[in-house]
């Protein structure tokens, strides 16, 4: 049976790929398939550069994990604080964050894109050691999975970011009291 839809879409498919004179059209082939190519090309180039970004800040280059950032990005976390607006105010606040919990690492990181978005998966863990928005170290460490989203532009630039993880399990981990 599969044998026999398997033969039927074939040849179905093989009827819609002629034209007039009744061969298949290899023009309208070259080119649909060029285009699904260039599209995979863009989508390889901002998975690259996702992770690329991600990688610069685990290693702790701040600054140039937001290489390919435009200057009007916005961040907007996971929606629990109002979206930080401007690359400038991004990385200042990424710096603010790497400074209180300076050992922090991602790993298992798997990249996943479609259209204009690029998912990166990994697991993060830090260590509480210096004040962080008002708060004092603990020296408690945070572990857990995050989805880190990005929104390109055509020009490849990073110009969106969202987070899934909510900010209160980190709060709870490294024992930072829940606000009112």
């Amino acid at each position: 049976m599969k044998k026999l839809i398997t033969a039927i879409l074939l040849a179905a498919t093989a009827a819609s790929c002629t034209n007039n004179g009744g061969s298949a059209s290899a023009t309208t082939a070259d080119s649909t398939l060029a285009a699904w190519q260039a599209k995979d090309s863009i989508m390889q180039k901002n998975k690259a550069t996702a992770l690329a970004a991600l990688v610069a800040l685990n290693n702790g280059y701040i600054d140039s994990g937001f290489s390919t950032t435009t200057p009007d990005a916005v961040d907007y976390g996971n929606g629990t604080y109002p979206p930080t607006r401007g690359k400038d105010s991004i990385i200042a606040g990424f710096k603010a964050f790497f400074t209180a919990f300076p050992d922090s690492k991602g790993s298992n990181f798997q990249v996943f894109g479609h259209g204009n978005t690029v998912v990166v998966l990994a697991d993060w863990t830090g260590t509480f050691k210096n004040a962080f928005m008002g708060n004092k170290p603990t020296g408690k460490s945070y572990h857990y999975p995050d989805a880190d989203i990005f929104t390109f532009n055509n020009a490849g630039m990073i110009i969106a970011h969202r987070s899934i993880q909510s900010n209160q399990v980190l709060d709870q981990q490294v024992g930072i009291p829940m606000k009112k």
